[in-house]
């Protein structure tokens, strides 16, 4: 499958609009971007983007472990692997071929020896000894030994749906009639087939979160608004332990009490920016929509579109004064920050935080003057009117300090400049606290979403993925490409 091209016509019509809507109309109204919104295009595609694009799937190459796959939390410097940074990475192997950043023979080495690990790993109940059980997997694992990282981290069923993710794509795109493509797409199916969604749900309908052999079922379940979103949709697609109808209203139930207005757009809300961006990287929800989004007579896609400006008011109004905000810096997710602390910025006191879910919506706010670049650039697909200037500003502003080979840092903070010992990164005078590593879950969506962008290539690659299909049907989606697929032979 090669990249879409742009046409001639589509590129004249994205100049012809974009001479025709005034600047500040093209910045603030949240209407359909011009026609490169979905196709690579000399108009809109700057260096800038083909660069970040680059050296972000660059991450993913360098950091993984060429014998099993597995793929750091953070990088570099030493970590446990992350199965969720897995399931981006495995995505991102298809997008290496394409872009011609890799071979295709290439992207099946890396895959097919991910695959084997994931198929062939330890599944039991004990403590230290095992990488899953049940077909879910751990949360983090050693990167060398594949097990269990330690006995704080959990059974997760996020993190497992997020690799899930990466493990059905490889499913679907190495579609050739040779030995070693045949075996990914056999991998892959053994590996979804064997996960009991039935068995992580002990307040059925509802999926708990997680588990551990200590303390057993998470006593929290996936419901609401969020990243669980594909949690469902593949449990509610599996051939093998589907869950039971009723799952996707359930989880579905409580949408009212986050949905409303937050700076200016009606939306429902959830405060980081990785809740609207992960399900989206492999599930194009434009033009489908299940009960709710009828009723409120919008699709998903147009909903993270939406909390997308949401986000970019918040930080042009920045109501707690932090440095930098403005127009083309803005940006808050779950991200590494400079620790806890508690000191005077001009004249206030001001409480910082390490790793935390930063964010801006009707549930909360969470905001400690930390920007993270993938708040942006993740939801490049929904808004690239506004996302590409706030990549191409921060890089000129900040690129010395926030941005080297593997693309953005995770995060920086130029309202910290407190002498104390970090969590991670470093202070500079110039700017404030940078970090000094990337982080696999926010790469993902940087890299993937921009190529969804720019020629919908993994979005295409799913529509043709069984599972998804059954999922999304089950849910109750109907509508755009869903219905076409499912009237193909």
């Amino acid at each position: 499958m090669q990249v879409k091209q742009q046409t001639v016509l589509s590129c004249m019509l994205a100049a012809l609009l974009a001479l025709l809507i005034p600047p500040s109309a093209q910045a603030d109204q949240p209407t359909t971007s011009a026609a490169c919104k979905t196709a690579t295009c000399t108009v809109q595609v700057t260096p800038v983007i083909d660069a970040l694009e680059r050296h972000t799937f660059d991450w993913f190459w360098a950091s993984g472990n060429p014998q099993n796959g597995l793929i750091p939390d953070h990088y570099p410097s030493q970590s446990f692997a992350s199965i969720a940074a897995v399931g981006f990475g495995l995505t991102a192997y298809g997008v290496g071929a394409e872009r011609g950043y890799i071979t295709r023979e290439q992207a099946i080495e890396r895959t097919l020896s991910t695959l084997r690990f994931f198929h062939d790993a330890a599944q039991n109940d004990s403590e230290d000894d095992a990488t899953g059980f049940h077909g879910f997997f751990y949360h983090f694992l050693n990167m060398q030994s594949g097990k269990r990282e330690a006995r704080w981290v959990e059974l997760s069923t996020v993190d497992t749906t997020l690799l899930l993710g990466g493990v059905l794509f490889a499913q679907s795109y190495y579609d050739r009639d040779t030995t070693q493509e045949k075996q990914i797409r056999q991998l892959a199916d053994d590996i979804y087939r064997r996960v009991e969604w039935t068995w992580i749900q002990p307040r059925a309908p509802l999926i708990s979160m997680g588990w551990t052999p200590g303390g057993h079922f998470i006593e929290h379940d996936w419901k609401g608004y969020d990243e669980g979103m594909l949690v469902y949709i593949l449990a509610l697609g599996s051939p093998t332990y589907p869950i039971q109808d009723g799952a996707w209203k359930a989880w579905s139930a409580n949408y009212q009490r986050h949905w409303g207005d937050f700076y200016g757009q009606t939306h429902l809300g959830f405060a980081p920016m990785f809740g609207h961006q992960y399900s989206h990287v492999w599930v194009d929800f434009r033009g489908i929509r299940d009960a709710w989004s009828r009723e409120h007579n919008l699709d998903y896609f147009e909903n993270s579109r939406r909390a997308t400006y949401a986000q970019r008011a918040y930080a042009i109004a920045n109501p707690a004064g932090w440095a930098g905000y403005g127009e083309n810096v803005w940006g808050l997710t779950a991200s590494n920050g400079p620790g806890e602390a508690v000191a005077e910025v001009d004249g206030k006191q001001r409480k910082f935080y390490g790793y935390t879910a930063r964010g801006a919506g009707i549930d909360y706010i969470a905001d400690d003057g930390t920007i993270v670049p993938t708040a942006v650039a993740g939801s490049i697909a929904f808004a690239p009117e506004i996302v590409i200037p706030a990549l191409t500003e921060m890089k000129r502003r900040y690129g010395k300090y926030i941005y080297n080979q593997y693309g953005f840092v995770d995060a920086f903070n130029p309202s910290f400049h407190v002498q104390m010992p970090l969590r991670t990164g470093k202070l500079v005078p110039e700017l404030g606290w940078v970090d000094t590593v990337h982080l696999g879950i926010d790469q993902g969506p940087i890299l993937l979403m921009s190529e969804n962008w720019r020629s919908d290539f993994v979005w295409r690659v799913m529509k043709k993925n069984p599972y998804i299909r059954k999922g999304l049907q089950r849910a109750g989606f109907t509508g755009g490409w869903l219905d076409q697929a499912a009237k193909q032979p």
